[in-house]
């Protein structure tokens, strides 16, 4: 009787000691076990750093003035040019605009400091620092 009460005990024991172990080696329940699936890859955007227009209107940026007034994330005398991107959609009309605001200049958006007009600046150059400033939008 000794016996089968130690082999009781021991038996518990090990199972009290294995129960919710999450070895690898321990096969499912049946309630469990499902078809095995294809691993689904979370779709993430691609880098619009990668992108010809952002490279374009990097360049453009880099070779003018606009880095006198407006950083990426910092405020200097503008607005940085992510606060830019996340206040407007990325379409056709927003970049249209921001493209008019560019080369006229203007205030009244971001406070009362004007914004240079830059009247030599050609429309597709303005348009592609606009599309370059709206790709720095926070996903």
């Amino acid at each position: 009787m000794k016996k089968i009460i130690t082999l009781f005990l021991l038996t518990a024991g090990m199972y009290a000691c294995n129960n919710g172990s999450t070895d690898a080696k321990t096969e499912p329940k049946a309630e469990e076990k499902t078809e095995a699936k294809p691993e689904v890859k979370e779709t993430t955007k691609a880098d619009p750093t990668d992108s010809p227009e952002f490279q374009k209107g990097l360049e453009l940026v880099k070779n003018s003035d606009c880095n006198t007034c407006h950083k990426v994330d910092e405020k200097v005398i503008g607005p940085p040019f992510r606060d830019v991107a996340n206040k407007y959609p990325n379409n056709d009309a927003t970049i249209d605009s921001l493209a008019h605001k560019i080369i006229n200049g203007g205030s009244g958006h971001w406070g009362s400091i004007a914004m240079a007009a830059h009247k030599d600046l050609s429309v597709d150059d303005a348009k592609a620092i606009a599309k370059y400033v709206l790709l720095l939008k926070n996903n």
